[in-house]
């Protein structure tokens, strides 16, 4: 099968979240299985830092934007097996960050993302790619279905052309004012309540959610989650219409790139049978934080995330008071919010010796958490997926999650009696609900027994994107 993938963000090239670890991966894996794959997506001021060798595919592509004739240019990059292209249009893509500043977003990325989904789709065209699947990704380029109903509608080349919108967040929907759709050359009367009519707003993922022969959000959970109100985002009504062609994939891991027997960014390595090298790693997380070196029997909490509402944040600073009194070091590493950074940089000040916090994106750092910590806490309010998790079982960090989402799918409770789970879990979205689970998991910790199957648990789960491709190859097959 021939599948092109648009997508805003795409691994090791461009990255502000999970979207492009997904984007970045799945091509290469759907590559091992036979299909043919052309990924697409904005080239960024952050891209061409990067001075990767480009080969030029389309110079000066004309095309017919907004009833004007435009020009774009068109490069290409072959990362691992999977051909990437990098749509060229430096006034609206050589910018410092790829959605906006720390002021906030760019008033244009409505037109910003509708033309790179309309240039995507003129690329495929004049590289000759007549995809039998084209594969959306979240409300940048779910407006490029938009197009395929309107501008291409006739259009021979894209006949046979099935699609699929993946949502990694329903919370994002990309809404901007009606003139966005003029100014995008798409016709009026989509500004309808059965079109892309918003509550007064145009919306473009529901572009996607309208015009995509099949939809998939990031796991099994989350596809049921926001068919209800209190995670539909306004949205759940329509999704429940097309529930039919709704469903669920769960995000994968590439253990290539993610093995603590390799990691050149940990202390020492490990693995789950020979597993001395942890101990090496905590006490270089501690070092890394400017934290005592804990004692033997003192548990590290490892934590990396977004600094946003939606990761629960909130009961965990609501809990930090009852936390340390149970005997635990906690590491959160982050960027987010401003009122949560602030909360969180309080409590790292009053509790100096308990509390590591870096208000960061690092990588490197990163991995040293997983590798270090003990327990690794996501209390998020809702988890579309979550890879963090997944990343997090591979380092034998044992996850303490909210029970939601992606967290749900991959999280099964351990069961000392049995000998089976790999993690704990909570229900409430409260701080107590947060603390007993931690309270659970202390208590497996201290059983030297118990934790040791546990940890193997965790370090034998498979959430590699080889199962997570054959997901997606039998999805384009059934829309095919």
């Amino acid at each position: 099968m021939k599948i092109a993938l648009l997508s805003s963000e795409v691994a090791p090239f461009a990255k502000t979240g999970g979207l492009a670890d997904v984007v970045g991966a799945l091509p290469r894996f759907l590559a091992k299985l036979g299909c043919e794959v052309k990924v697409f997506m904005p080239l960024y001021r952050e891209v061409r830092k990067k001075e990767l060798p480009l080969l030029k595919v389309a110079d000066r592509l004309p095309f017919l934007w907004a009833g004007q004739e435009e020009v774009v240019t068109v490069y290409e990059s072959v990362e691992r097996g999977a051909s990437v292209y990098f749509i060229d249009k430096p006034a609206l893509y050589d910018r410092d960050g790829l959605y906006g500043t720390a002021a906030g977003d760019y008033e244009d990325n409505g037109l910003r993302f509708a033309f790179f989904s309309q240039a995507s789709l003129a690329a495929l065209k004049a590289i000759g790619f007549a995809p039998d699947v084209l594969h959306c990704h979240d409300w940048q380029s779910a407006i490029a279905l938009a197009y395929l109903k309107t501008t291409y509608a006739e259009d021979s080349f894209f006949e046979k052309t099935k699609s699929l919108l993946t949502i990694h967040n329903l919370a994002y929907q990309g809404l901007f004012e009606p003139g966005v759709l003029r100014a995008a050359g798409l016709p009026e009367r989509l500004f309808d309540i059965n079109g892309l009519e918003f509550f007064g707003k145009v919306n473009f993922l529901k572009a996607g959610v309208l015009y995509a022969s099949a939809i998939n959000t990031v796991s099994h959970r989350y596809s049921r989650e926001i068919q209800t109100p209190e995670f539909g985002c306004g949205l759940d009504g329509l999704l429940r219409d097309r529930s039919e062609v709704l469903t669920g994939i769960l995000n994968g891991v590439d253990y290539s790139t993610w093995n603590p027997a390799a990691d050149q960014a940990i202390a020492a390595p490990f693995t789950a049978s020979d597993p001395k090298g942890k101990e090496a790693c905590k006490k270089d997380l501690l070092a890394a934080f400017g934290l005592p070196s804990a004692k033997k029997d003192r548990p590290v909490i490892g934590m990396v995330s977004r600094l946003a509402g939606q990761k629960g944040l909130d009961i965990l600073i609501e809990a930090l008071g009852g936390l340390f009194p149970l005997g635990v070091q906690l590491v959160v590493l982050g960027t987010g919010e401003a009122d949560i950074q602030g909360a969180l940089e309080a409590a790292a000040r009053r509790f100096p010796s308990f509390f590591g916090l870096k208000i960061a994106f690092d990588d490197r750092l990163a991995r040293k958490i997983y590798a270090g910590s003990d327990l690794f806490l996501i209390p998020s309010r809702y988890e579309p997926c979550g890879l963090t998790q997944m990343y997090s079982l591979k380092y034998g960090a044992i996850p303490v999650v909210r029970a939601t989402g992606g967290l749900d799918d991959s999280i099964q409770e351990y069961d000392a009696a049995a000998g089976g789970g790999n993690g704990f879990r909570f229900e409430g979205y409260k701080a107590e609900s947060l603390l007993q689970a931690v309270r659970k998991a202390l208590g497996i910790y201290a059983r030297k027994g118990s934790w040791t199957v546990l940890i193997k648990n965790a370090m034998a789960c498979d959430f590699s994107w080889e199962r997570a491709a054959q997901e997606y190859v039998l999805l384009y097959q059934n829309i095919r």
